[in-house]
């Protein structure tokens, strides 16, 4: 199988594995989505979920989080670790949003990641969830899996992942692909102890368990 011939294979499979795949977190607005995206760098969407419900009542928008006291948006994230860069670049990124793009979060990956504390991952996203782009972001489940599923080559790098997954997906997929892989490792292809056993992709599309036992 090619690497385009292992996408539309698990397009298939895993659509009808999570036929509800979608993001975990929640959001509703550009904003919204900026702010759960950096919050969950090594934390799990479910407590992300549980720190914005009340972070994104008393700050809603830009002007109003860059109003916060570092120690006091420190102390309402705390649970979800890195709490203390968290908040220093949550801040930044405000402030420069409200210097620079009065208060909005724009639809420009460029600009996005010249804001601190958003790197690739976390713009792509971004632009992916909040203004419709089609693009595969690629977090560690993600470059996991596609190198798991030898469906890069010589991809050393998350950005280079990306590069090489969105040109062999197809068009208007990507994004049902980044969150079909996202639940796939979560849940079945995990880093330590994957469930191969039960995989809808052994055997047909995947090689894992026979390098593995090999």
């Amino acid at each position: 199988m090619t690497p385009r011939e292992k996408i539309a294979a698990i397009l298939v499979l895993l659509s009808e594995e999570y036929p509800d795949a979608k993001t975990e977190l929640s959001f509703s607005n550009p904003f919204e989505t900026l702010i759960a995206t950096m919050l969950s760098a090594q934390c799990t969407d479910k407590r992300v979920n549980e720190v914005t419900k009340d972070l994104f009542k008393i700050a809603p928008d830009p002007r109003a989080m860059s109003k916060l006291a570092q120690d006091d948006l420190e102390k309402m994230i705390k649970v979800c670790g890195l709490y203390r860069s968290k908040a220093k670049h949550i801040l930044e990124a405000c402030n420069e949003l409200n210097s620079l793009y009065d208060g909005t979060v724009p639809n420009n990956k460029k600009a996005l990641t010249s804001l601190p504390g958003v790197g690739g991952k976390t713009a792509s996203v971004v632009m992916m969830e909040a203004f419709g782009a089609d693009l595969l972001p690629v977090d560690t489940h993600v470059f996991r899996l596609a190198h798991r599923l030898e469906l890069v080559e010589d991809a050393k790098t998350p950005d280079e992942t990306q590069a090489q997954l969105e040109a062999i997906t197809p068009s208007g997929e990507k994004r049902h692909m980044h969150h079909l892989l996202i639940l796939h490792g979560r849940r079945r292809c995990k880093a330590i102890s994957p469930d191969c056993e039960h995989c809808p992709l052994k055997g047909s599309v995947c090689r894992f368990e026979r390098n593995k036992k090999s």
